[in-house]
């Protein structure tokens, strides 16, 4: 690659070279323009012209504890000089510690895991075990949700990127989760929510055939359909209802575990159930290298002791990826990231965004946990009627013209900063959110 000391003239080059030659995921080609990102530090970013934009979304929520942590990126670099790659059918020292220290925080000590590359392959894979545990093959998802880009993920997944990939052939149920803001069960408290929620799954597993159900998926919060936490109950009866019919519960956590609701895993920590299998990606240590997974607690994982469970990847446990992993995990902890994320995310940013809702009419609710929120746009607060995504489009550049990078699905703007942002920054991501909102509404 020819070197450049002009950092203009790399920018203009990255960018044509990006347009020529990148076939960019999720996108019409022609229709988008991607910003070239010359480096990142802590909560920050910046462009080859030096615009710097706080990351007020981690990315695709999974950047946790920031851009380019020395601790981690310095244990990526000694694992390159040891042992920069390995076929998963050996052992390695940076593999191996991350399957003991992921399996030690999870609701099973006992446990095994299943590494992938990313969170599609842990939930491709945790069907297929459920599928070969249980001897069925159903598998029941909700319709808000999001669980991949695979073949067998897109086919469960509810939200409306699947349907450009239909047919799938994925033998799939679906169910309603709980959204109390446009409840689908006319609730009008969190405990009535709750309640029906469960009550309408009982009864698809009851009409679909509890004996042709391998699985249950679900996000504990689910996150690209709205960041919607669920009330008090619901995940531990959806577990409940598993138990009773045979079924296991997936606890897809590719978003939510590892800190960003202020727990190792969301569906146990934050919601007292016990998932069968627990899928992970992201957050495990920040997409430095990817990674993902699926802990397998031992009553699932034993079923293959003298089995041989039918998949793998050649990637599986790189070393690199479980360098980063173990670093992330002793980061998490020196610095002690979940509880920061549960006090200063309920405090600094639970409460800030609640002022905005206050201030701003074009906020129609504010829902969050940790360091997961989301404000729900609204043209009218009376009718709930959704804002334009043109509208959401101008209040999303208002933001980054400001400084502040935000991701905004349909009329959502959700706020997810890395772990590691200071009380100062929180406060500067909220500030921009406050001018960006009164500055559209003023048209």
């Amino acid at each position: 690659m020819t070197q450049t000391h002009n950092p203009a003239e790399l920018g203009a080059r990255v960018h044509a070279d990006d347009r020529a030659h990148v076939f960019h995921s999720w996108s019409a080609q022609a229709k988008i323009n991607p910003v070239p990102i010359a480096g990142g530090e802590g909560s920050w970013f910046w462009d080859f012209e030096g615009n710097r934009y706080l990351d007020f979304s981690s990315q695709l929520i999974n950047v946790n504890i920031g851009h380019a942590h020395p601790k981690v990126v310095e244990a990526i670099v000694a694992q390159a000089r040891k042992l920069p790659t390995l076929q998963p059918a050996f052992s390695n020292e940076a593999t191996a510690t991350l399957a003991r220290l992921i399996a030690e925080r999870s609701p099973d000590p006992a446990s095994k895991v299943f590494f992938t590359t990313g969170g599609q392959e842990a939930n491709e894979h945790a069907i297929r075990i459920a599928r070969r545990f249980t001897g069925r093959d159903k598998i029941l998802a909700a319709y808000r949700s999001y669980h991949g880009a695979g073949g067998q993920t897109i086919g469960i997944t509810g939200e409306q990127r699947r349907w450009a990939n239909e047919p799938t052939g994925v033998n799939v149920g679906r169910f309603f989760g709980p959204y109390l803001y446009r409840s689908a069960f006319h609730a009008t408290t969190a405990a009535e929510e709750s309640q029906r929620a469960l009550e309408h799954l009982r009864h698809v597993i009851e009409f679909e055939g509890p004996q042709t159900i391998a699985a249950v998926i679900l996000e504990p919060v689910p996150g690209s359909p709205g960041v919607l936490v669920p009330p008090p109950g619901y995940v531990a009866g959806v577990a409940e209802l598993c138990r009773k019919h045979g079924i296991l519960f997936i606890a897809d956590e590719v978003m939510v575990g590892f800190g960003r609701v202020g727990e190792w895993f969301a569906s146990h920590g934050a919601f007292g159930a016990e998932p069968d299998l627990i899928t992970f990606a992201k957050g495990v240590n920040s997409g430095y290298v990817p990674l993902g997974g699926v802990v397998i607690p031992d009553r699932v994982a034993s079923y293959f002791d003298e089995r041989p469970y039918p998949g793998g990847l050649t990637y599986a446990g790189h070393p690199l990826a479980c360098a980063a992993g173990v670093a992330s995990i002793e980061l998490f902890e020196e610095e002690q990231l979940l509880p920061k994320a549960r006090e200063v995310g309920e405090s600094v940013l639970g409460s800030g965004l609640r002022a905005l809702a206050d201030k701003h009419g074009l906020v129609g609710e504010v829902r969050g946990r940790g360091f997961f929120w989301a404000l729900e746009l609204v043209a009218d607060r009376a009718t709930r009627e959704p804002l334009a995504v043109e509208k959401v489009a101008e209040i999303v550049g208002a933001a980054k013209s400001r400084g502040v990078w935000v991701f905004a699905p349909a009329n959502r703007i959700h706020v997810a900063p890395p772990l590691t942002a200071s009380v100062e920054e929180l406060q500067i991501g909220v500030a921009a959110l406050d001018e960006a909102l009164a500055a559209v509404a003023a048209g």
